[in-house]
């Protein structure tokens, strides 16, 4: 993306950091903010849409929104990096990673089986008090008030979160965390239209119904099907979009 289209976006730090912080983002403690802070808030700002892939994030700007020197900027971008949220260019600096069409094809062929299991596994467990806190912590997907794309992308990441704390394998659940799911539909939010929501919270129910009616095999299929889906949208959306980043470094 060229500067100007930076300008026209307002998705740039220096954008965000003019407001003083994103929307959304937490509050600044009182002496400043440290590494894990700014972190998280420039990892909220991604997910959620608010910085789009190809953003830049400029160093200088980063040290004025959140009142730190620049070593606890880099060292926060050096966590975002490893944690595959954005990259290093020449000539460019720190962006946020956009996904190739292969990228998102392969991550979601796997986060399929592993989301899957999860479901399966969530259906099956026989542990009470984790089945009340699923129960209370997916509570939101049943509100029937109009979502919005960056409203449902905080949603649907705490759904499968909740279905894989109920699974309780933590080897999956570190395994499906570095799959970033959450940051493959953070870059297609485009394409995420009231009726695409609408029947994304359909299906969220649906696995949720069978979790809590355990049946695995259901919670399975159902899980399956949502995120074929999903995988059908992200992809769809990427291949939209590419004509029009190809000229991007």
């Amino acid at each position: 993306m060229s500067n100007a289209g930076f300008a026209k976006s307002g998705k740039t730090s220096r954008g965000l950091a003019g407001r003083g912080q994103a929307r959304g983002s937490p509050s600044s403690p009182a002496h400043g903010a440290t590494v894990a802070f700014i972190v998280e808030g420039l990892r909220e700002d991604i997910l959620a849409g608010r910085l789009e892939p190809g953003s830049r994030l400029i160093e200088n700007d980063l040290t004025v929104r959140f009142a730190v020197s620049r070593g606890p900027v880099r060292e926060g971008l050096r966590r975002l990096s490893a944690d595959g949220l954005i990259e290093h260019r020449p000539h460019r600096g720190a962006i946020v990673r956009r996904l190739t069409e292969r990228e998102i094809r392969e991550l979601f062929l796997i986060r399929i089986e592993m989301e899957a299991l999860a479901a399966r596994l969530a259906a099956a467990a026989d542990a009470p008090d984790r089945r009340a806190r699923f129960v209370a912590s997916i509570e939101p997907i049943y509100s029937d008030a109009p979502r919005n794309s960056c409203d449902y992308l905080k949603e649907n990441a705490a759904f499968h979160d909740a279905v894989m704390a109920l699974a309780d394998n933590r080897e999956l659940r570190d395994l499906a965390g570095r799959l970033q799911l959450p940051l493959i539909m953070a870059q297609v939010g485009h394409v995420l239209t009231l009726p695409v929501l609408e029947a994304s919270v359909r299906e969220h129910r649906l696995i949720a119904e069978a979790i809590v009616e355990r049946d695995p095999g259901g919670a399975a299929a159902r899980m399956r099907k949502h995120l074929e889906r999903a995988a059908a949208l992200a992809l769809a959306g990427r291949a939209a979009g590419g004509d029009n980043r190809r000229a991007e470094g």
